[in-house]
Protein backbone atom coordinates (compact mmCIF):
# COMPACT_ATOMS: atom_id res chain seq x y z
CA UNK A 1 0.00 0.00 0.00
CA UNK A 2 1.63 3.26 -1.30
CA UNK A 3 2.32 5.34 2.07
CA UNK A 4 2.26 8.85 -0.21
CA UNK A 5 -1.46 8.20 -0.66
CA UNK A 6 -2.51 7.51 3.41
CA UNK A 7 -2.78 10.48 5.06
CA UNK A 8 -2.08 10.06 9.09
CA UNK A 9 -2.77 11.51 11.95
CA UNK A 10 0.98 10.72 13.81
CA UNK A 11 0.06 11.86 16.97
CA UNK A 12 -2.62 9.58 17.75
CA UNK A 13 -1.13 6.84 14.84
CA UNK A 14 -4.53 6.60 12.68
CA UNK A 15 -5.17 6.99 9.11
CA UNK A 16 -7.62 10.82 8.32
CA UNK A 17 -7.77 9.50 4.75
CA UNK A 18 -6.78 6.59 2.61
CA UNK A 19 -6.74 7.15 -1.02
CA UNK A 20 -4.03 4.06 -2.04
CA UNK A 21 -6.64 2.57 -4.49
CA UNK A 22 -9.27 3.43 -6.80
CA UNK A 23 -11.72 2.33 -4.40
CA UNK A 24 -10.53 4.34 -2.08
CA UNK A 25 -10.98 7.48 -4.46
CA UNK A 26 -14.62 6.85 -4.90
CA UNK A 27 -15.44 6.53 -1.81
CA UNK A 28 -13.67 9.56 -0.04
CA UNK A 29 -14.67 11.57 -3.49
CA UNK A 30 -11.13 12.21 -4.17
CA UNK A 31 -10.55 12.33 -8.26
CA UNK A 32 -6.71 12.02 -9.19
CA UNK A 33 -4.80 14.64 -11.09
CA UNK A 34 -3.67 12.10 -13.73
CA UNK A 35 -6.99 11.69 -14.63
CA UNK A 36 -8.44 15.21 -15.84
CA UNK A 37 -8.06 14.56 -19.39
CA UNK A 38 -9.38 10.98 -19.75
CA UNK A 39 -11.93 10.62 -16.77
CA UNK A 40 -14.42 9.12 -18.96
CA UNK A 41 -13.68 5.22 -17.22
CA UNK A 42 -12.95 6.85 -13.97
CA UNK A 43 -16.42 8.42 -14.04
CA UNK A 44 -18.44 4.88 -15.06
CA UNK A 45 -16.10 3.79 -12.06
CA UNK A 46 -17.21 6.09 -9.52
CA UNK A 47 -20.87 5.83 -10.79
CA UNK A 48 -21.00 1.83 -10.22
CA UNK A 49 -18.87 2.24 -7.15
CA UNK A 50 -22.22 4.39 -5.74
CA UNK A 51 -24.52 2.36 -7.54
CA UNK A 52 -25.47 5.15 -9.63
CA UNK A 53 -26.86 7.24 -6.70
CA UNK A 54 -28.33 10.23 -8.20
CA UNK A 55 -26.55 12.58 -5.71
CA UNK A 56 -22.99 11.24 -6.80
CA UNK A 57 -23.96 11.50 -10.24
CA UNK A 58 -24.78 15.52 -9.69
CA UNK A 59 -21.71 16.13 -7.42
CA UNK A 60 -19.48 14.30 -9.95
CA UNK A 61 -21.52 16.40 -13.15
CA UNK A 62 -21.14 19.92 -11.22
CA UNK A 63 -17.24 18.83 -10.73
CA UNK A 64 -17.49 18.46 -14.63
CA UNK A 65 -18.46 21.46 -15.44
CA UNK A 66 -16.37 23.45 -13.61
CA UNK A 67 -13.41 22.18 -13.20
CA UNK A 68 -12.59 19.36 -15.84
CA UNK A 69 -13.84 20.80 -18.47
CA UNK A 70 -12.03 24.49 -18.20
CA UNK A 71 -9.01 22.51 -18.42
CA UNK A 72 -10.09 20.67 -21.59
CA UNK A 73 -10.64 24.02 -23.29
CA UNK A 74 -7.63 25.82 -21.90
CA UNK A 75 -5.35 27.06 -24.62
CA UNK A 76 -1.39 26.78 -23.76
CA UNK A 77 1.25 29.09 -25.35
CA UNK A 78 3.39 27.31 -28.06
CA UNK A 79 6.38 28.98 -29.01
CA UNK A 80 8.44 26.87 -31.86
CA UNK A 81 12.16 27.22 -31.85
CA UNK A 82 13.40 25.62 -34.73
CA UNK A 83 17.51 24.07 -34.70
CA UNK A 84 18.29 27.19 -37.37
CA UNK A 85 16.72 29.78 -35.14
CA UNK A 86 20.19 32.21 -33.60
CA UNK A 87 20.88 31.85 -29.73
CA UNK A 88 20.33 35.20 -29.24
CA UNK A 89 17.11 35.20 -30.17
CA UNK A 90 16.30 31.83 -27.94
CA UNK A 91 17.82 34.28 -25.34
CA UNK A 92 15.51 36.87 -26.36
CA UNK A 93 12.35 34.38 -26.51
CA UNK A 94 13.06 33.15 -22.68
CA UNK A 95 13.46 36.72 -21.42
CA UNK A 96 10.09 38.39 -22.69
CA UNK A 97 8.27 34.68 -21.69
CA UNK A 98 9.94 34.07 -18.38
CA UNK A 99 8.74 37.61 -16.55
CA UNK A 100 6.96 35.49 -13.87
CA UNK A 101 10.52 33.99 -12.94
CA UNK A 102 14.66 34.71 -12.60
CA UNK A 103 15.66 36.53 -15.56
CA UNK A 104 17.53 34.71 -17.72
CA UNK A 105 20.58 36.35 -19.13
CA UNK A 106 23.35 35.40 -21.47
CA UNK A 107 25.10 33.73 -18.78
CA UNK A 108 22.25 30.98 -18.31
CA UNK A 109 21.79 29.90 -22.04
CA UNK A 110 25.27 29.67 -22.24
CA UNK A 111 25.19 27.43 -19.23
CA UNK A 112 22.76 25.10 -21.02
CA UNK A 113 24.67 25.19 -24.64
CA UNK A 114 27.74 24.27 -22.27
CA UNK A 115 25.89 21.45 -20.63
CA UNK A 116 25.14 19.99 -24.07
CA UNK A 117 28.90 19.08 -24.17
CA UNK A 118 29.20 18.02 -20.75
CA UNK A 119 30.67 21.27 -19.26
CA UNK A 120 29.19 22.92 -15.98
CA UNK A 121 29.45 26.58 -16.67
CA UNK A 122 28.33 27.57 -13.56
CA UNK A 123 30.54 25.44 -11.34
CA UNK A 124 33.85 27.20 -13.55
CA UNK A 125 32.26 30.49 -12.92
CA UNK A 126 32.01 29.66 -9.43
CA UNK A 127 35.48 28.89 -8.70
CA UNK A 128 36.99 31.62 -10.79
CA UNK A 129 34.76 34.13 -9.22
CA UNK A 130 35.96 32.93 -5.28
CA UNK A 131 39.32 32.91 -6.86
CA UNK A 132 39.50 36.86 -7.50
CA UNK A 133 37.34 37.71 -4.59
CA UNK A 134 40.59 36.05 -2.94
CA UNK A 135 42.35 38.78 -4.17
CA UNK A 136 40.46 42.05 -4.54
CA UNK A 137 37.26 44.03 -2.76
CA UNK A 138 36.08 45.56 -6.32
CA UNK A 139 33.23 43.06 -5.84
CA UNK A 140 31.15 43.51 -8.56
CA UNK A 141 32.58 41.16 -10.80
CA UNK A 142 29.62 39.61 -12.82
CA UNK A 143 29.63 36.41 -15.03
CA UNK A 144 28.52 38.52 -17.84
CA UNK A 145 31.37 40.96 -16.91
CA UNK A 146 33.51 37.61 -17.08
CA UNK A 147 31.91 36.78 -20.15
CA UNK A 148 32.13 39.67 -22.25
CA UNK A 149 36.15 39.89 -21.13
CA UNK A 150 36.51 35.92 -22.99
CA UNK A 151 34.44 36.86 -25.38
CA UNK A 152 36.91 39.77 -26.57
CA UNK A 153 39.91 38.12 -26.25
CA UNK A 154 38.33 35.19 -28.23
CA UNK A 155 37.22 37.60 -31.18
CA UNK A 156 40.69 39.18 -31.15
CA UNK A 157 42.08 36.26 -32.29
CA UNK A 158 39.91 35.55 -34.90
CA UNK A 159 40.92 35.38 -38.77
CA UNK A 160 38.22 38.38 -39.38
CA UNK A 161 40.09 40.60 -37.16
CA UNK A 162 36.70 41.74 -36.04
CA UNK A 163 36.77 42.58 -32.14
CA UNK A 164 33.37 42.64 -30.30
CA UNK A 165 31.32 41.45 -27.40
CA UNK A 166 27.96 42.01 -27.87
CA UNK A 167 25.41 39.06 -26.65
CA UNK A 168 24.90 37.85 -29.72
CA UNK A 169 28.86 37.49 -29.70
CA UNK A 170 28.33 36.11 -26.38
CA UNK A 171 26.24 33.59 -27.42
CA UNK A 172 28.65 32.39 -30.37
CA UNK A 173 31.20 31.77 -28.04
CA UNK A 174 32.70 28.37 -28.52
CA UNK A 175 33.68 25.89 -25.53
CA UNK A 176 37.02 25.84 -26.57
CA UNK A 177 37.37 29.85 -26.58
CA UNK A 178 36.11 29.58 -22.82
CA UNK A 179 38.36 26.98 -21.78
CA UNK A 180 41.28 28.70 -23.81
CA UNK A 181 40.77 31.86 -22.31
CA UNK A 182 39.09 31.28 -19.04
CA UNK A 183 42.01 30.95 -16.87
CA UNK A 184 44.20 33.84 -18.61
CA UNK A 185 40.86 36.24 -17.75
CA UNK A 186 40.28 35.50 -14.50
CA UNK A 187 44.41 36.21 -14.21
CA UNK A 188 43.61 39.29 -16.22
CA UNK A 189 41.41 40.35 -13.33
CA UNK A 190 43.70 39.91 -10.74
CA UNK A 191 46.13 41.49 -12.48
CA UNK A 192 43.36 44.68 -13.17
CA UNK A 193 42.51 45.25 -9.60
CA UNK A 194 46.01 45.06 -8.79
CA UNK A 195 47.01 48.06 -11.15
CA UNK A 196 43.31 49.70 -9.40
CA UNK A 197 44.58 49.47 -5.85
CA UNK A 198 47.81 51.01 -7.13
CA UNK A 199 45.55 54.08 -8.39
CA UNK A 200 43.81 53.93 -4.76
CA UNK A 201 40.54 52.71 -6.33
CA UNK A 202 39.93 50.42 -3.54
CA UNK A 203 36.01 48.93 -3.56
CA UNK A 204 33.52 48.35 -6.07
CA UNK A 205 31.89 51.65 -4.42
CA UNK A 206 34.71 53.72 -5.97
CA UNK A 207 35.24 51.76 -9.34
CA UNK A 208 34.35 55.02 -12.05
CA UNK A 209 33.14 52.60 -14.93
CA UNK A 210 32.79 48.21 -14.54
CA UNK A 211 33.29 47.97 -17.84
CA UNK A 212 36.53 49.42 -18.33
CA UNK A 213 37.47 47.44 -15.16
CA UNK A 214 36.67 44.38 -18.19
CA UNK A 215 38.53 45.74 -21.04
CA UNK A 216 41.27 46.30 -18.36
CA UNK A 217 41.10 42.65 -17.93
CA UNK A 218 41.16 41.75 -21.35
CA UNK A 219 44.22 43.78 -22.42
CA UNK A 220 46.19 41.94 -19.62
CA UNK A 221 44.42 38.48 -20.50
CA UNK A 222 46.26 38.94 -24.22
CA UNK A 223 49.54 40.66 -22.79
CA UNK A 224 50.24 37.78 -20.22
CA UNK A 225 53.76 38.10 -18.66
CA UNK A 226 54.34 40.99 -20.83
CA UNK A 227 52.19 43.27 -18.81
CA UNK A 228 54.53 43.09 -15.94
CA UNK A 229 56.47 46.20 -16.96
CA UNK A 230 56.24 49.50 -16.09
CA UNK A 231 56.21 51.38 -19.40
CA UNK A 232 53.29 48.59 -20.31
CA UNK A 233 51.56 49.81 -17.05
CA UNK A 234 52.11 53.49 -17.29
CA UNK A 235 50.41 53.12 -20.76
CA UNK A 236 47.48 51.01 -19.39
CA UNK A 237 47.20 53.90 -16.02
CA UNK A 238 47.53 56.69 -18.94
CA UNK A 239 44.53 55.14 -20.83
CA UNK A 240 42.25 54.21 -17.90
CA UNK A 241 42.33 57.48 -16.33
CA UNK A 242 41.84 59.54 -19.68
CA UNK A 243 38.71 57.43 -19.68
CA UNK A 244 37.85 57.86 -16.61
CA UNK A 245 38.44 61.62 -16.75
CA UNK A 246 36.73 61.98 -20.38
CA UNK A 247 33.80 60.31 -19.04
CA UNK A 248 34.24 58.28 -21.97
CA UNK A 249 32.34 55.08 -21.30
CA UNK A 250 28.95 56.86 -20.77
CA UNK A 251 27.49 55.56 -23.95
CA UNK A 252 28.16 53.34 -27.05
CA UNK A 253 29.69 51.31 -24.45
CA UNK A 254 29.81 48.13 -25.97
CA UNK A 255 31.92 49.34 -29.40
CA UNK A 256 34.01 51.20 -27.01
CA UNK A 257 34.94 48.56 -25.47
CA UNK A 258 35.59 46.61 -28.17
CA UNK A 259 37.78 49.50 -30.16
CA UNK A 260 39.94 50.05 -26.95
CA UNK A 261 41.19 46.59 -26.51
CA UNK A 262 42.27 46.82 -30.23
CA UNK A 263 43.82 49.79 -30.13
CA UNK A 264 45.35 49.78 -26.92
CA UNK A 265 47.26 46.66 -27.59
CA UNK A 266 48.25 48.22 -31.03
CA UNK A 267 49.86 51.32 -28.77
CA UNK A 268 51.68 48.98 -26.77
CA UNK A 269 53.07 47.69 -29.91
CA UNK A 270 53.21 51.25 -31.65
CA UNK A 271 53.48 53.92 -29.34
CA UNK A 272 52.93 56.33 -32.67
CA UNK A 273 49.23 55.02 -32.27
CA UNK A 274 47.35 56.58 -29.26
CA UNK A 275 44.04 54.31 -28.27
CA UNK A 276 40.97 56.94 -29.61
CA UNK A 277 39.95 56.90 -25.54
CA UNK A 278 43.36 58.88 -25.10
CA UNK A 279 42.62 62.04 -28.24
CA UNK A 280 39.11 62.01 -27.77
CA UNK A 281 39.52 63.03 -23.43
CA UNK A 282 38.30 66.45 -22.77
CA UNK A 283 37.52 67.62 -19.70
CA UNK A 284 35.44 70.77 -19.75
CA UNK A 285 37.05 73.29 -16.92
CA UNK A 286 32.90 74.32 -15.97
CA UNK A 287 32.31 70.35 -15.53
CA UNK A 288 34.00 70.09 -12.09
CA UNK A 289 31.52 73.03 -10.46
CA UNK A 290 28.39 70.57 -11.61
CA UNK A 291 30.13 67.44 -10.01
CA UNK A 292 28.01 66.83 -6.72
CA UNK A 293 27.74 63.10 -6.42
CA UNK A 294 29.45 60.02 -6.45
CA UNK A 295 27.49 58.18 -8.83
CA UNK A 296 29.47 60.31 -11.74
CA UNK A 297 32.53 58.59 -12.50
CA UNK A 298 35.05 61.81 -12.98
CA UNK A 299 33.85 62.88 -9.16
CA UNK A 300 35.05 59.34 -8.09
CA UNK A 301 38.51 59.75 -10.44
CA UNK A 302 38.89 63.01 -8.72
CA UNK A 303 38.18 61.29 -5.11
CA UNK A 304 41.34 58.56 -5.79
CA UNK A 305 43.52 61.31 -7.58
CA UNK A 306 43.39 62.97 -4.00
CA UNK A 307 44.27 59.45 -2.01
CA UNK A 308 46.79 58.84 -5.09
CA UNK A 309 48.39 61.95 -4.40
CA UNK A 310 48.99 61.27 -0.67
CA UNK A 311 45.78 63.40 0.35
CA UNK A 312 46.17 63.20 4.27
CA UNK A 313 43.75 63.10 6.91
CA UNK A 314 43.51 66.72 9.20
CA UNK A 315 43.42 65.03 12.05
CA UNK A 316 46.03 62.14 12.62
CA UNK A 317 48.16 63.29 9.45
CA UNK A 318 48.10 59.89 8.37
CA UNK A 319 47.63 59.40 4.31
CA UNK A 320 43.94 58.26 3.69
CA UNK A 321 45.07 55.20 2.04
CA UNK A 322 46.55 53.82 4.81
CA UNK A 323 43.54 54.76 6.93
CA UNK A 324 41.35 53.06 4.27
CA UNK A 325 43.43 49.96 4.45
CA UNK A 326 43.08 49.83 8.22
CA UNK A 327 39.44 49.82 7.29
CA UNK A 328 38.61 53.10 9.48
CA UNK A 329 35.86 54.79 7.35
CA UNK A 330 36.77 57.10 4.87
CA UNK A 331 34.18 59.36 3.32
CA UNK A 332 34.01 62.57 1.08
CA UNK A 333 33.31 65.43 3.01
CA UNK A 334 32.27 69.12 2.39
CA UNK A 335 35.94 71.38 3.38
CA UNK A 336 32.91 74.01 4.22
CA UNK A 337 30.72 72.85 5.79
CA UNK A 338 26.97 72.85 4.57
CA UNK A 339 24.96 74.37 7.37
CA UNK A 340 28.61 77.20 7.70
CA UNK A 341 27.66 77.76 3.78
CA UNK A 342 23.46 77.76 4.47
CA UNK A 343 24.16 80.00 7.20
CA UNK A 344 26.32 82.22 5.03
CA UNK A 345 24.76 82.92 1.74
CA UNK A 346 26.90 80.29 -0.12
CA UNK A 347 24.56 78.79 -3.07
CA UNK A 348 24.09 74.93 -3.19
CA UNK A 349 25.31 74.47 -6.21
CA UNK A 350 28.97 75.79 -5.33
CA UNK A 351 29.16 74.20 -1.87
CA UNK A 352 27.71 70.51 -2.81
CA UNK A 353 30.15 70.60 -5.53
CA UNK A 354 33.35 68.25 -5.51
CA UNK A 355 35.53 71.25 -5.58
CA UNK A 356 34.41 72.31 -2.03
CA UNK A 357 34.69 68.36 -0.70
CA UNK A 358 38.04 66.12 0.06
CA UNK A 359 38.11 62.77 1.32
CA UNK A 360 38.40 62.33 5.32
CA UNK A 361 37.87 59.88 7.93
CA UNK A 362 34.93 59.93 9.73
CA UNK A 363 36.12 61.12 13.05
CA UNK A 364 37.67 63.74 11.66
CA UNK A 365 34.19 64.88 9.75
CA UNK A 366 32.73 64.87 13.57
CA UNK A 367 35.41 66.96 14.69
CA UNK A 368 34.45 69.64 11.61
CA UNK A 369 30.81 69.21 12.38
CA UNK A 370 29.38 72.95 11.14
CA UNK A 371 31.98 74.94 12.40
CA UNK A 372 33.56 77.45 10.28
CA UNK A 373 37.24 76.56 8.65
CA UNK A 374 39.17 78.69 11.09
CA UNK A 375 37.18 77.36 13.69
CA UNK A 376 37.72 73.45 12.86
CA UNK A 377 41.41 74.03 12.72
CA UNK A 378 41.90 75.52 15.52
CA UNK A 379 40.32 72.91 17.39
CA UNK A 380 42.25 69.87 15.56
CA UNK A 381 45.57 71.29 15.89
CA UNK A 382 44.54 71.86 19.42
CA UNK A 383 43.40 68.68 20.09
CA UNK A 384 45.40 66.63 17.84
CA UNK A 385 49.02 68.75 18.74
CA UNK A 386 49.68 69.87 15.37
CA UNK A 387 51.49 72.45 14.36
CA UNK A 388 50.35 75.72 12.31
CA UNK A 389 52.83 74.68 9.86
CA UNK A 390 52.11 70.97 9.43
CA UNK A 391 48.21 71.45 8.79
CA UNK A 392 49.11 73.79 6.58
CA UNK A 393 50.92 71.14 5.06
CA UNK A 394 47.92 68.43 5.48
CA UNK A 395 45.77 71.08 3.71
CA UNK A 396 48.09 71.56 0.37
CA UNK A 397 48.08 67.45 0.11
CA UNK A 398 44.59 67.98 -0.38
CA UNK A 399 45.17 71.16 -3.13
CA UNK A 400 43.65 73.33 -0.79
CA UNK A 401 44.61 76.88 -0.17
CA UNK A 402 46.13 77.56 3.93
CA UNK A 403 45.00 80.88 3.79
CA UNK A 404 41.82 81.10 1.99
CA UNK A 405 40.56 78.33 4.53
CA UNK A 406 41.83 79.83 7.34
CA UNK A 407 40.03 82.95 6.74
CA UNK A 408 37.24 81.64 6.33
CA UNK A 409 37.30 83.16 2.21
CA UNK A 410 34.77 80.45 0.47
CA UNK A 411 35.36 82.56 -2.66
CA UNK A 412 38.97 82.64 -2.78
CA UNK A 413 39.03 79.22 -1.68
CA UNK A 414 36.77 77.69 -4.09
CA UNK A 415 38.30 79.12 -7.01
CA UNK A 416 42.19 78.47 -6.12
CA UNK A 417 40.98 74.83 -5.65
CA UNK A 418 38.81 74.36 -8.92
CA UNK A 419 42.15 76.08 -10.99
CA UNK A 420 44.07 73.69 -9.18
CA UNK A 421 42.46 70.37 -9.55
CA UNK A 422 42.09 71.21 -13.07
CA UNK A 423 45.38 71.89 -13.28
CA UNK A 424 46.22 68.35 -11.57
CA UNK A 425 44.17 66.81 -14.34
CA UNK A 426 45.42 67.93 -17.37
CA UNK A 427 49.18 67.33 -16.02
CA UNK A 428 48.62 63.92 -15.16
CA UNK A 429 46.02 62.71 -17.76
CA UNK A 430 43.24 64.87 -20.20
CA UNK A 431 43.47 67.74 -22.33
CA UNK A 432 41.72 70.65 -21.23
Amino acid sequence: MPEDKIIRNNFRNEVLADYSTPEAEYKNDLFPVAQIFDCSDWMTNYNDFWDYDKDKIKLFNKFNQEIIKPFEQYLVPVILLRKETPREAVCQVFEKVNTGGVSLTVFELLTATFAADKFQLREDWEKREKQMKKLADLGNIYSTDFLQAVTLVATHQHPSGTVSCTRKDILNLKLEEYKDWGEKVTQGFEKATKLLYTQKIFSARDLPYQPQLTVLAANFAVLGDRSETDPIRAKLVRWYWCGVFGELYSSAIESRMAKDLTQVLRWIESSDSEPDTIKDANFAPNRLVRLYTRRSAAYKGLSALLLRDRGCDFRTGYNIDALIYHEEPIDIHHIFPRSWCDKNGIKPELYDSVVNKTPLSSRTNKIIGGNAPSIYLSRLQKEAGISEERMDEILRSHIIDPVALRTDNFEAFFQARQKALLNRIEKRWVNL
